[in-house]
């Protein structure tokens, strides 16, 4: 049988053949063949890691960038509908029964706040289109086409007084830590935001100070600083991070921490206090946001309780 290799591993291959053949030639002492395949091999070694450091120079220069001009580059929505108080229950009634409609779109969370910055009785739900706002565009305008999604929309208005959208794009660091995931994974695999009755979702935003190097320097500080968070001794088994947001369309230089704490078994607000006590222990982090605080300009935490079909 044939052996096929994957192209990478075959250019690697022929590449290490041409260093050793040039090494053959090169070289004007008589090294032993083990000799000159060591050399050949640091050689190899040298290259793929001036590879990875540039492609990681790459990943941070692109951490932050802003919402491409192609249409098909991976966004964010924010969504918050402040509801009266008074038809709050009507509202969450006929969204949990319509639900299905709304999972049509890409939805990563849908639930209500508890306590925090945001106000009460407001509806909050995030969606990720990974092909962008054309994605966006042509599944919204799918499904207000439904009967069944007008007739939801015809009992539902009338609860709302308010309603905001905004746009983020992923930090890119989200790519280089294998503890966060990204929305797209909890779409993917149907990962529930909800994991049971007791579970919380945390959002930490930071308003940043305007000035273009201003989110990326903060990416820089808090990629430099997270490790120590995520892996602080204490921290509760339950709290993940789910992503990193910053803002593309709506109010500018804002940066959002998605976090999922509790569980089954497990209160979301007990994990969460455990693993923020942790985390103060942990040097890094306390080094890096008594920086990352001299570019912000305020920081507000929302605890949100997630919906049964989130």
């Amino acid at each position: 049988a044939s052996l096929r290799l994957p192209e990478e591993e075959l250019l690697e291959v022929l590449l290490f053949c041409v260093l050793w053949l040039w090494l053959i030639v090169a070289e004007e002492d008589t090294d032993s063949i083990d000799c000159i395949c060591a050399k050949a091999s640091r050689m190899m070694l040298g290259l793929r890691s001036a590879a990875a450091s540039s492609s990681k120079r790459i990943l941070k220069s692109n951490c932050v960038a802003a919402m491409s001009t192609n249409p098909s580059s991976p966004i964010v929505e924010l969504r918050q509908y402040q509801l009266h108080p008074a038809a709050t229950a009507t509202y969450t009634k006929n969204t949990i029964q319509s639900s299905d409609l709304r999972k049509t779109l890409p939805l990563a969370f849908f639930g209500f706040p508890e306590t925090g910055s945001i106000t009460l009785n407001t509806a909050v739900h995030l969606y990720h289109y990974p092909e962008g706002t054309r994605q966006r565009k042509d599944e919204r305008a799918a499904l207000a086409k439904k009967d069944e999604w007008k007739q939801y929309l015809g009992g539902v208005k009338e609860c709302m007084m308010q309603q905001k959208s905004e746009m983020f794009v992923e930090a890119g660091l989200v790519q280089e830590f294998e503890q966060v995931t990204g929305l797209e994974y909890w779409i993917k695999n149907d990962c529930s935001m909800n994991s049971g009755g007791e579970s919380i979702v945390e959002l930490r935003k930071y308003q940043l100070k305007l000035g273009y190097d201003t989110v990326p320097n903060f990416l820089k500080l808090y990629a430099e600083a997270l490790p120590s968070k995520l892996n602080a001794a204490g921290t509760h088994p339950t709290t993940q991070l789910v992503t990193i947001l910053v803002s593309d369309v709506g109010s500018l230089n804002t940066v959002y921490e998605v976090w999922k704490h509790g569980g089954k078994y497990s209160c979301g607000m007990e994990a969460m206090e455990q693993s923020r006590q942790a985390s103060r222990g942990a040097k890094e982090w306390r080094t890096g946001i008594a920086e990352i605080a001299k570019l912000a300009t305020s920081f507000d935490t929302c605890i949100l309780k997630p919906s049964p079909f989130s």
